[in-house]
């Protein structure tokens, strides 16, 4: 009776061991943020300046296309400005040029959970970071066409690309240990920001530069954000977007539990 017993109640406390070690990385990255504030206003400070500029500088040219309403055009350009790059990849770096990763990875914590834990604090960093820039889309007269159901998707839409593009900056600490190669990781962003529908619809571009945007996963990124704000519920559009969002996590998070892997091995 025990031999049939003893493989469940195994494999139960060896998920309830995944959870607690998820649960307990998590909560250690994200006490880590309140001692570290200037990583993260600068991610609220920014999206919110590029939205009050564009919008300012760009919204009366903008008046001759139809039917665009500029400002939830920008929304989330503001939004992507403020969840791309936030990760606790920077805390990563601090535990290996103090030696806490290596003491932590011979321990019997789980390696996926040394991942995933992370990720969990960083999903909670893009919750918060998009309610403000929210609030001023609000009190600037923009509304969501989807509704309360909408805003949701829209926020999760923004946690999924985040912790997609995380996994760049992850694998980057993870191999190099370097806060610097880090903090290269949202700097390789910008291209693909502005090699993009960021500014005017893609109907309204050069030939050259609406044909780079139409391989540009970002492109297909903002059409399902703005979709949910002004175009009602496209399911071509999301089925778009998150295509493009699991192409890029699928890249970036197998590089980062490689480098994981190769971190591991080599402590």
């Amino acid at each position: 009776m025990s031999s049939t017993a003893g493989p469940p109640a195994l494999e139960r406390k060896r998920r309830l061991a995944f959870f607690s070690d998820v649960a307990a990385v998590g909560g250690r990255a994200l006490r880590s943020i309140r001692r570290d504030p200037e990583a993260v206003i600068p991610a609220l400070v920014i999206p919110v300046f590029f939205f009050v500029v564009n919008v300012g500088a760009l919204q009366d040219f903008a008046e001759g296309i139809p039917g665009l309403d500029y400002k939830a055009f920008q929304l989330p350009v503001a939004i992507i400005f403020a969840v791309t790059g936030m990760s606790r990849a920077l805390v990563v770096v601090s535990d290996i040029q103090s030696g806490y990763f290596d003491r932590l990875a011979i321990t019997p914590v789980n390696r996926l959970s040394l991942l995933l834990g992370l990720m969990v604090a960083d999903l909670s960093m893009v919750v918060l970071l998009t309610l403000p820039v929210l609030v001023l889309a609000f009190v600037v007269g923009v509304r969501f066409e989807t509704g309360f159901l909408g805003i949701l998707a829209f926020i999760g839409i923004a946690g999924a690309w985040a912790i997609a593009y995380s996994g760049f900056a992850y694998a980057i600490a993870f191999r190099t240990g370097n806060q610097a190669a880090v903090n290269t990781s949202f700097l390789l962003f910008f291209p693909f920001l502005f090699l993009t529908t960021v500014f005017l619809p893609k109907e309204a571009l050069t030939d050259w530069m609406s044909t780079m945007a139409g391989y540009n996963p970002v492109t297909y990124l903002l059409e399902a954000l703005r979709s949910l704000v002004s175009g009602g519920w496209d399911s071509g559009a999301l089925a778009r977007g998150l295509g493009s969002i699991g192409g890029v996590g699928a890249l970036s998070l197998t590089l980062a539990l490689l480098a994981l892997r190769g971190r591991v091995s080599r402590g």
